[in-house]
């Protein structure tokens, strides 16, 4: 786990405590969205994954859901588009490091709209 935020609070420009929440609620949405299967595969891949889900931020009032809602929950957080993408685009390429790859492949055709941002 420190490593993937690590190398996200470095190579995106934000801090840890950002970054871990953020890595959360990718993995989060992953977890409700996604293929059960394939996402247990990806979660395996990430060490801590679980800890990284429980801390991400609750929805609130005006949550919506889909991509949509996972980016109105990282935007709360102070992220910009292009962060949301980096962060996004590290997490993906940290499980695919870790073995994950084909599950990745599987779970982003699975959820729409979620292309753009990986």
């Amino acid at each position: 786990m420190n490593d993937l935020i690590s190398r996200i609070a470095t190579n995106v420009g934000i801090d840890a405590d950002t970054a871990t929440k953020a890595v959360g609620a990718i993995l989060e949405f992953l977890q409700s969205e996604g293929p059960a299967d394939k996402v247990k595969e990806m979660l395996a891949a990430v060490p801590g994954a679980e800890d990284l889900i429980a801390q991400a931020p609750s929805g609130g009032m005006l949550s919506m859901g889909g991509v949509m809602g996972l980016g109105q929950k990282l935007m709360g957080m102070g992220l910009g588009m292009g962060e949301i993408s980096s962060v996004a685009k590290e997490t993906m390429g940290y499980a695919r490091e870790n073995g994950a790859g084909d599950s990745i492949d599987e779970i982003v055709a699975s959820i729409p709209g979620l292309s753009q941002f990986v």
